[in-house]
């Protein structure tokens, strides 16, 4: 071995490796590109090559360097001793285990992203820390992603295979006797040069590592978030194959989830754009559907587990040139004696951001509410709310109870009772844990029975709302309806006609019970599922859901309004319908009392607010405006409009109001404002 090459040789070493891996990440993007490639349409042909591959090398650069900083310490730390066979397989382990568990973090996500529309960051850990079947969750899904395992396995063996090992520091023998001069004298003239030049290598790897994780070294350069992602990429969905798993958890790990902008100086001011403190209304609306000696209605809140605005036909005339159907002929009935609108969002992506957008008025942002330290602020919701004019209040989920911190934030919002597996296996007149699904919760047709007999036990008035769970990955029904819904499409069609069919039993035992009548049902889901139309895996279209009031009485209006619908509009709305005279914090508006070209919607996806009003999209990172669309000419979001001369008087307006809307929300979030009692506070600060 030549000695004079020593530094060069362990120097050679740790970049072939760090190559290795930088490929091994590579290979990963493609895997979750192609895993997704229906959400991610016309990714290669409207984003420039050099900017994915500038945004993805910043990425992996960061991710890469944390996760490898302890291993390449080890390779260049100057003291001869270490440079033994040992030392060096050891290292190689460490290598391998580490980015083999990268690997592992991509791939899985990449079986994530259909439900969540993001890299996974490190909320997955409280989302998923009460649930005690997540073993067979994940055996599950190791069967139906066979291939993602075998990618992961070929590119961990690839790792150890194309392992470069340093050279190793010529050693003196056992026995000093036996060593030649030589080999003496070789060994003592290496040293001085080994030392100066690992210490020079550690060095320059501390300075490179360092701008490496931050993404840049200028002291004017913030380190590098998971929003930056997006100014690589056309859509803030596409930001995803940018980044990396790695990245997006170690830069979210103990991080202040809420940070309050000050776009507003004067408090008076941000109010008079945009406030979500309520006042009752006077203007006319009386005792609302209460009024004239009517009893109080009751409310009942059903939230379908994946159930897309695109699965339902009547929402969707014009789909497959007006041939469409969809996979909800029970919902279409019920749609055409029911009240909604033109547009209707969801405000999240996941499960655990349905139930806080829908019940308590509260948008997702940044990350799911009820995981962050927020979510220990006193909430407000419509249990809360109602509980002031005597209204008896249960939730129902048909998972083991405490799943998905489910029971937890009902109880925080007020609701007097829960009601989850443990109840429904207590109640004789159902079959228990026959009913269980295996996986997740009991199956949606019995649970749903179990709901409506509970509701007959309740004193009226009561406001009640059920998560359902069967339609949800791993896309099965009952045995007994395994041949009544036939394959079609996507596996999740044949669970959504299940659940449909769960809902209509609902409804015929609902009309026989004495409270049917003088009850207002909302029908929505919690977010959208895995889509085969390209109108709903655009930005707006992965939020489109299903949103209708339907009031048996007749006392409300029926058919499709003009305006825009999202999940925090459904508290208020209500609220409104009752004539509700208590002051009250709701991110949303009441629909019944909003002109059309006022109403709006807005959600969050990888560092992009997206704000729809008067039929434009906004999407705005925070401290700039990305994009405006004109999303009745163009849905398909082709054309930005940001910029040019015409629209900027608009983009102005809708920038401002979705200022103040972030405003709002921070600042409440962090001062503990989310209850009308608190609201004087923000007045007077």
């Amino acid at each position: 071995m030549n000695i004079k090459n020593i530094h060069t040789t362990r120097a050679v070493a740790l970049l072939l490796n760090f190559a290795l891996v930088y490929l091994a990440y590579w290979a990963c993007r493609l895997i979750y590109w192609a895993e997704n490639r229906q959400a991610f349409v016309g990714f290669w042909s409207h984003n420039t090559l050099s900017d994915i591959l500038t945004g993805a090398w910043q990425f992996d650069t960061s991710a890469i360097v944390y996760t490898n900083a302890l291993y390449a310490l080890l390779v260049l730390l100057p003291l001869h001793w270490k440079e033994r066979a040992a030392w060096h397989r050891m290292c190689k382990w460490l290598f391998v285990v580490l980015n083999g568990l990268c690997i592992a973090m991509n791939l899985t996500d990449a079986a994530y992203f259909p439900y969540t529309g993001r890299r996974t960051t490190a909320s997955v850990f409280a989302e998923f820390s009460h649930e005690s079947n997540l073993a067979g969750i994940f055996a599950t899904e190791l069967v139906r992603h066979w291939y993602l395992l075998l990618a992961g396995v070929l590119l961990i063996a690839a790792l150890w295979r194309c392992y470069r090992q340093p050279s190793l520091l010529p050693q003196a023998t056992a026995c000093p006797a036996a060593a030649t001069q030589q080999t003496r004298h070789t060994r003592h003239a290496a040293l001085p040069r080994y030392y100066l030049t690992q210490t020079i290598s550690l060095v320059l790897f501390a300075v490179l590592a360092i701008g490496g994780m931050r993404g840049g070294w200028s002291h004017a350069i913030r380190p590098i978030t998971i929003s930056n992602a997006n100014q690589y990429v056309s859509r803030p969905a596409e930001a995803a194959v940018v980044l990396n798993t790695p990245f997006s958890l170690i830069r979210t790990i103990g991080k202040q989830t809420f940070e309050t902008p000050h776009y507003f100086d004067s408090q008076a001011e941000l109010a008079s754009v945009y406030s979500p403190l309520h006042q009752p209304n006077t203007e006319g609306t009386g005792s609302g559907l209460a009024g004239g000696g009517l009893a109080k209605p009751n409310i009942v809140v059903l939230i379908v587990e994946s159930f897309g605005r695109e699965y339902v036909g009547s929402l969707n005339p014009a789909l497959d040139g007006g041939q469409y159907r969809g996979y909800t002929p029970f919902a279409d009935s019920l749609l055409s004696q029911s009240l909604t609108w033109e547009y209707t969002f969801a405000n999240g992506r996941k499960s655990i951001d349905g139930m806080p957008s829908i019940l308590s008025s509260i948008p997702m942002f940044v990350e799911p509410f009820f995981l962050t330290p927020a979510s220990l602020n006193t909430v407000g919701g419509l249990a809360r709310a109602l509980k002031k004019d005597g209204y008896q209040s249960a939730f129902f989920h048909g998972a083991e109870n405490g799943s998905m911190g489910f029971q937890a934030f009902a109880r925080a919002t007020g609701f007097d009772r829960y009601y989850g597996r443990t109840e429904y296996n207590a109640d004789p007149h159902f079959d228990g844990d026959a009913d269980f699904d295996g996986m997740w919760a009991i199956w949606d047709e019995p649970f749903l029975q179990f709901y409506a007999r509970q509701m007959s036990q309740m004193q009226q008035p009561f406001v009640t709302a059920v998560f359902t769970a069967s339609s949800h990955h791993p896309y099965r029904v009952p045995e007994a309806y395994r041949d009544t819904f036939p394959d079609e499409g996507l596996p999740i069609h044949k669970c959504i006609r299940y659940t449909d069919h769960a809902l209509r039993r609902f409804f015929s035992t609902a009309s026989q019970q004495p409270w049917y009548k003088n009850t207002l049902f909302v029908l929505t889901a919690d977010h959208t599922n895995t889509s085969d139309h390209a109108e709903y895996q655009t930005d707006l279209g992965l939020y489109s859901v299903p949103i209708l009031i339907f009031d048996p009485s007749g006392r409300l209006p029926r058919g499709t309004q003009p305006g825009i619908a999202q999940q925090i509009d459904i508290m208020p709305t209500l609220l409104g319908c009752l004539g509700y005279q208590h002051p009250y914090i709701a991110f949303g508006q009441d629909l019944l009392h909003t002109p059309p070209e006022a109403t709006w919607a807005v959600s969050y996806a990888n560092g992009i607010y997206q704000f729809v009003r008067d039929g434009h999209l906004l999407q705005f990172d925070g401290a700039h405006p990305t994009a405006l669309y004109d999303i009745r000419a163009d849905w398909m979001l082709h054309h930005d409009l940001s910029g040019q001369r015409q629209h900027q008087q608009r983009q102005r307006d809708m920038e401002r109001t979705l200022k103040a809307i972030v405003q709002q929300y921070m600042q409440r979030m962090n001062a503990d404002q989310l209850v009308a009692e608190e609201s004087e506070k923000v007045k007077s600060e």
